[in-house]
């Protein structure tokens, strides 16, 4: 018979870790008598960070006494007191390798769920002193689980833990636990997750996505260019950078030039997808070579890409291209990159952008008008006026090619001609979007500054549109995601503090940093951190890969090996470093 040993409680507190400020509910300790455990938490018990812990399906935490004495002859420790790991309820017995998601449990007046293992995080890293102790928790089959209260009421230690019923599916915590986090997954027991209806709904939106061959979208940052998921057809990319030739450089408006560009040793380009990007590597002046990325801006030939750059004001690198760069100059280019992809299927189709951001859209448009495809399309683009609306009569064409296409055109600072029904002075807006009439069922594609972008999210969301049909675009450092870390001012990026290092170059590509790599830093993300990158990640320790990153270049070693390699052509920052010139996505 399992007995409940301990019932542990701590209210989330700030906590100062490696000059940061961490807000977390990690810290709990023992309490005597008995304690409500009620529908979100015990009595006493909070969580620091509700994205990643707590709510219904993640109320309480279990860990078991025999764990306890594993890990205290795995790490040498005898100061391993209850609730040092987190969990809300200290058991005797209850192992993860037996105890199965969907079986229920009564402990004193309360009847419990079971519905996930832990989550992977770097705190009970933290609040053991063990870095590593998140990746550990997995490779060693002991994560523990969560529970959901199906009936309130008291509990206490000495409590009997009996079962009430037995889940569907039989999958054990640790097999569940293994199916997300560690390779050579079984199909079978992909199925037999998915059969579970106790699972948490973020278990299973994972395990839906690992069912159909691709990585877990909601773990931010994953590539979804796998190798099963290429066009039939597409030629796959080359490493690091291949030198490019310029042919030749068109003007699209004042601002805004084409250059297109194609290859010098004879070998075939493969085909980007349309919305892809490529990164090109520039010598600028007398400093290291700049990487940039700019948005493929049509389909692709056989032979010739196309790209185009708006001349920033004060934007080094867009001058030079603007000023300096002539056809027959040779450039580096990285591989066509990216997820934001145009999707095939069936539903209605909604392009919008704004200013120099039509250019990944405008790849998509050709790629629709050469298949002429049946899906409704709204083209919607936003310019200053007539003279710096790039690609004009270029989309225009296209979309008379479609048969069912709807052009809506937004200028800011000019009024439209009486023959242009289709032009509309001003900015879209939450009105005027309603009167276009698209379809709440469409997939729509944005890409323009970050204010136009969440604005028009806002309003197609608010359409009806469904938010994971709605496809963003951005080229600067993509918001951070550090669960638990207080908000601090952001800070520009920089180059680190401290003397530089002498080892490789390292070039943050998103956010516009080459630095020299020092040992002094723990790893690739130590040292974006330590530049103010705005940076992701969560588990710290390669088990969650929400810190996957695009390696544009170069190559890494690996510190502490993830459980699972990510895809071919990323990196997991967070237990990195370089072997040689880094390019990061980042």
């Amino acid at each position: 018979m399992a007995t409940l040993l301990s019932v542990n409680v701590g209210m989330p507190q700030d906590v100062s870790w490696q000059g940061r400020t961490v807000h977390t509910g990690a810290w709990k300790a023992p309490v005597q008598g008995s304690r409500m455990v009620r529908r979100l938490n015990v009595d006493g018990d909070g969580q620091g960070d509700l994205a990643g812990h707590g709510g219904e399906m993640r109320a309480v935490l279990v860990y078991q006494l025999q764990s306890y004495a594993y890990w205290r002859k795995q790490l040498g420790r005898d100061d391993l007191t209850f609730g040092i790991f987190g969990e809300n309820l200290t058991v005797d017995g209850l192992p993860d390798d037996e105890v199965c998601i969907g079986d229920r449990y009564r402990i004193g007046e309360a009847e419990f769920e079971v519905t996930q293992p832990r989550v992977t995080c770097y705190r009970v890293g933290m609040r053991l002193g063990e870095p590593t102790m998140a990746s550990l928790l997995v490779a060693h089959h002991r994560p523990g689980f969560y529970l959901r209260v199906i009936s309130e009421g008291h509990v206490q230690a000495g409590d009997e833990i009996t079962l009430t019923r037995k889940g569907p599916e039989e999958l054990s915590v640790a097999d569940t636990d293994a199916l997300l986090y560690l390779p050579d997954r079984d199909p079978a027991k992909l199925r037999r997750a998915l059969n579970i209806p106790a699972l948490s709904p973020g278990w299973q939106q994972s395990f839906r996505e690992l069912a159909a061959a691709q990585q877990p979208k909601q773990e931010p940052g994953w590539p979804s260019e796998r190798a099963g998921t290429r066009q039939p057809g597409e030629e796959p990319g080359w490493p690091g950078f291949k030198t490019m030739r310029v042919a030749r450089i068109v003007p699209e408006t004042p601002t805004v030039s084409s250059v297109y560009l194609d290859i010098t040793d004879g070998t075939p380009l493969p085909e980007a997808r349309p919305g892809q990007y490529l990164s090109l590597r520039l010598a600028v002046g007398d400093a290291a070579p700049t990487v940039r990325s700019y948005s493929l801006s049509s389909a692709p030939t056989a032979g010739t890409y196309r790209i185009s750059v708006k001349h920033e004001p004060h934007g080094q690198v867009s001058r030079y291209i603007h000023d300096t760069l002539r056809p027959g100059d040779l450039v580096d280019a990285a591989s066509p990159r990216g997820t934001f992809v145009l999707d095939e299927g069936t539903r209605p189709v909604v392009l919008v952008s704004a200013g120099i951001g039509a250019t990944p859209v405008l790849a998509m448009l050709h790629q629709l008008a050469a298949t002429r495809d049946p899906r409704p399309v709204w083209w919607i683009h936003t310019a200053h006026d007539r003279a710096h609306h790039a690609f004009a009569d270029e989309s225009h064409a296209l979309l008379a090619q479609l048969p069912d296409a709807h052009e809506h055109i937004y200028y800011t600072a000019e009024a439209p001609h009486p023959d242009e029904a289709h032009i509309t002075r001003g900015r879209p807006n939450a009105l005027s979007l309603a009167a276009l009439g698209i379809p709440a069922d469409a997939d729509a594609y944005l890409c323009g500054p970050v204010v136009f972008m969440d604005d028009l999210g806002g309003f197609l969301r608010d359409h009806g549109l469904r938010p994971e049909r709605i496809h963003m675009e951005q080229f600067s450092a993509l918001p951070a995601i550090n669960p638990g870390i207080a908000p601090t001012a952001a800070v520009r990026p920089h180059q680190p503090p401290g003397p530089p290092g002498t080892g490789p170059l390292i070039t943050f590509a998103r956010s516009g940093i080459t630095t020299t790599w020092s040992p002094a830093h723990a790893s690739l993300l130590d040292l974006a951190e330590a530049c103010d990158i705005p940076t992701r990640w969560s588990c710290r320790t390669g088990v969650c890969h929400t810190c996957v990153t695009h390696l544009v270049a170069g190559d890494i070693t690996y510190t502490t090996p993830p459980l699972e390699l990510p895809e071919p052509g990323t990196v997991l920052v967070c237990c990195s470093e370089p072997t040689s010139e880094v390019v990061l996505d980042l």
